[in-house]
């Protein structure tokens, strides 16, 4: 038998779900208006001048793709993108696996290292990978010992990504780490006892639990890649630039501010394609997640 909830009357408090909602409204007041206001005006103000100036229309985008530069330069950055989120993973989930499996006290420390980076600036973490890196740097000396001469790294794609990785693993290593934190150590114990072997177990029943972490970091490292600017900006050269780059040298070199816009747009289109490839990625992944701790 169900209650009705009759009407409150006029003088009466509303209903606690209906205050609980009104507070919540209130609540994300001020959090909406600042981004309304600071992100998704000037964002919506960007898109209108790429496709208002200096008449209505789309000639802007269309001339990225009859430049031949800004297609090499965006399939670069996708390239850095990519390759700064794989090695980022690699390093980053043999480390996350080592935070869980070990005590209290290492885990802090482990954890303690992982958030030491955001503690420094990234412009002095940027400064010091380019004495690394120049010519005559600590890199160049040590090829140069091992029989290997000019090594200088400064100026190209993988200086750049070296640098890139560094910055983002922490990003990497944090979503890594909460989602194998949820995973019970005993799968693992159970699957071996049942006659699996060790790195079979780990593929079959670990794996799998952890598929949300590595697709949630490799997801936030790479769109982060996508519009990074310092460190291109700092370490990498003209030449090989990324499009961070070639959207700051539209704007504050040229004054082409459609133009720059234009190629901002097209790196939100592409970053809401790989938020959307994501989620699609996700929900089959989430499934078999949950199918495999059922088991």
């Amino acid at each position: 038998m169900t209650i009705a909830t009759l009407p409150a009357e006029p003088g009466e408090l509303p209903p606690p779900a209906a205050r609980g909602r009104r507070v919540a409204g209130w609540l994300l007041l001020p959090g909406t208006a600042i981004l309304l206001v600071f992100f998704f005006y000037p964002l919506a103000f960007i898109v209108w001048r790429s496709v208002s100036e200096p008449e209505f229309g789309f000639s802007h985008y269309l001339a990225l793709l009859d430049d031949g530069v800004s297609v090499v330069v965006l399939l670069r950055t996708l390239w850095t993108a990519l390759l700064v989120g794989l090695c980022t993973l690699v390093i980053a989930y043999p480390y996350a696996y080592a935070m869980t499996r070990v005590g209290p006290k290492a885990r802090g420390i482990l954890l303690l290292l992982v958030l030491l980076p955001f503690w420094t600036s990234v412009m002095a973490r940027n400064f010091a990978w380019y004495l690394l890196e120049q010519r005559g740097g600590v890199i160049d000396r040590a090829f140069a010992a091992l029989g290997v001469n000019d090594v200088v790294l400064l100026g190209t794609v993988v200086g750049v990504t070296v640098a890139m990785v560094q910055v983002m693993l922490p990003f990497m290593v944090l979503p890594l780490y909460s989602a194998m934190s949820t995973i019970d150590g005993k799968l693992l114990d159970a699957a071996t006892s049942l006659g699996a072997p060790r790195h079979r177990a780990f593929r079959t029943v670990y794996l799998p639990l952890s598929l949300p972490g590595v697709i949630s970091g490799f997801s936030l490292v790479f769109i982060l890649t996508l519009g990074f600017y310092i460190t291109p900006a700092l370490l990498g050269s003209p030449q090989e630039a990324l499009i961070s780059q070639v959207i700051e040298t539209r704007v504050s070199d040229l004054t082409d501010f459609a133009g720059g816009g234009a190629l901002g747009g097209v790196l939100l289109v592409v970053t809401l394609l790989v938020l959307f490839a994501v989620s699609r990625i996700a929900r089959p992944v989430a499934s078999l997640s949950r199918a495999v701790d059922h088991a």
